[in-house]
Formats: structure tokens, sequence, C-alpha cells
């Protein structure tokens, strides 16, 4: 039997929202449904992850498929031997709702491309470049105290990190 598959979507590529990734995840997900095959979260996650990185060799990380695979609000950790520990960070109802009454998202009207900025990335922390590997546990020791946050109920502070997070961003592109 054939199918055909169309898509749609409402924002530009490259505007660093993961985009590819949940495109992959989903389409990954849709074609094992068509099939009425029932495929774990792990498993979806570890397929877009490997057609993206290895197959299109792509420079990118996992966190994109991975939360497209798990949904929700999430802790990943990811380890270099390929391990990935996921945890569903219980939130309180009066968090959530904060979060959902104040997060907005806006389009910019700027756009990058991930994989140049990817590639210099990975090419740097090979290199053991002290700015990069210093930018970069910053930005994880930033999820640390973000994921903290959170799970205080702390959305004030949670929107003071995402916008260190962002300067920092912007400096480096």
């Amino acid at each position: 039997p054939q199918i055909e598959i169309t898509t749609l979507t409402d924002i530009p590529a490259n505007t660093g929202l993961g985009s590819s990734g949940s495109f992959t995840t989903a389409l990954i997900k849709a074609l094992n449904s068509y099939r009425n095959k029932i495929i774990d979260k792990s498993e979806l996650a570890k397929i877009a992850c490997n057609i993206e990185i290895v197959k299109l060799k792509q420079p990118i990380g996992k966190q994109d498929q991975y939360i497209s695979a798990y949904g929700g609000i999430n802790s990943f950790e990811f380890y270099s031997n390929e391990k990935v520990k996921v945890k569903s960070l219980e939130l309180k109802n009066d968090t959530l709702s904060d979060l959902e009454d104040n997060l907005l998202l806006f389009f910019t009207g700027f756009s990058r491309s991930a994989s140049k900025i990817l590639n210099d990335q990975d090419n740097k922390t090979k290199k053991n470049d002290a700015v990069m590997l210093n930018n970069l546990n910053y930005i994880k020791q930033l999820g640390i105290e973000i994921r903290k946050e959170l799970l205080k109920g702390n959305t004030k502070q949670f929107g003071m990190l995402l916008n260190d997070h962002w300067k920092k961003k912007k400096k480096s592109i």
C-alpha cells in the first residue's frame, strides 16, 4: 500500500526550536502507528537520533528528539556511553498553571544555521578550547539550576535563569 505524507509548519527553518528533531520523531511514530506497531519512547528517540546524527551526519545534540519522544517537562542526562537518564519533573499544579499563564514564545526574525554553529562547537570541544568548554559547563549548570527552581515552584527565578541563558546565547552567536 502507498501512503502520502504532507507536512505544514508555522515556523521557518533555522529558528533553533528543534523542528527537525520534532519532525523526525513524529514521522517515525506515525509510520509505526500506520503499521500498528507500538514503539516505546526511548526507542523512538534513539531511532530519531540515529537518523539525524549518524545517517544524515548532522552535528546536533539529542535533546530535541528526546523531548519530542517523551513530551511533558523532563530532566535529561546524556552520558558519553550513549546512556540517557530521563526523569519526569513532578511539578505542583500551581507551578504548571503559572508557567502556562506566563510563558510566551516569540519569533525574533533571526535565523541561523545550527549545523554551522554546532560544527564549530564540536571542533572547539574536541580541541579542548577553554572558552567553549566553560560555556558548555555554564549551560549545563544553568540547566541544573533551572530544574531546582522549577521543582521548588519558583517560576520567577526560572524566568530569570532563562533570561541569563538567552543573554549568554546572544553573545556566542
